[in-house]
């Protein structure tokens, strides 16, 4: 084999024997990001998006008048996607040998965005676009810090950003 083809070549052997570590899960000798950092940064994203199903529960359950069920539909749906990002970021969180934190003891002080218990519609709506622009810039900026160190973790929180700016579109147009 010559030296061109050979620096194209995989070392099969060593891979497969780093796969051995089997102990290790998911994360390979290759990994390169700061593990402990990046399981810093998903549990901060954790605790967002509880805290998020937490409020569009709320304010689902206690938003009033007849004229607004579809509010209150668009606040259930969001609530549902909140707990999907939730549930993803806590199997990223496992799969990255972490354990995710939903200690309720410490949530509102770990969650980017903040808890709102407003009584009127357009008070609602505004609290959860302010939370919505928090969660997008929040990814925004963890994307940033990982990088291309992490690039399962990358796509997962570009994808979890794409659904948080459609639910501040949602928002937006809420509030016209």
């Amino acid at each position: 084999m010559n030296k061109a083809n050979k620096s194209n070549h995989m070392d099969t052997s060593a891979i497969r024997a780093a796969a051995k570590h089997v102990e290790d899960g998911a994360v390979t000798a290759g990994y390169q990001a700061n593990r402990k950092n990046v399981l810093e940064l998903l549990n901060g994203a954790l605790a967002t998006e509880l805290v998020c199903v937490l409020r569009y529960k709320r304010h689902y359950y206690t938003a009033t008048g007849l004229q607004n069920g579809p509010i209150k539909a668009e606040f259930l749906q969001h609530a549902v996607d909140e707990q999907g990002h939730a549930d993803q970021l806590a199997e990223r969180i496992v799969q990255l040998n972490g354990s995710p934190d939903f200690n309720p003891l410490s949530l509102s002080e770990r969650s980017h965005a903040e808890y709102d218990d407003s009584r009127d519609i357009p008070s609602m709506i505004r609290a959860n676009l302010v939370a919505e622009r928090v969660a997008i810039e929040s990814y925004r900026q963890m994307i940033e810090s990982i990088g291309d160190n992490d690039p399962t973790t990358r796509q997962m929180l570009i994808g979890i950003m794409a659904v948080e700016e459609q639910h501040a579109d949602d928002m937006r147009d809420l509030l016209a």
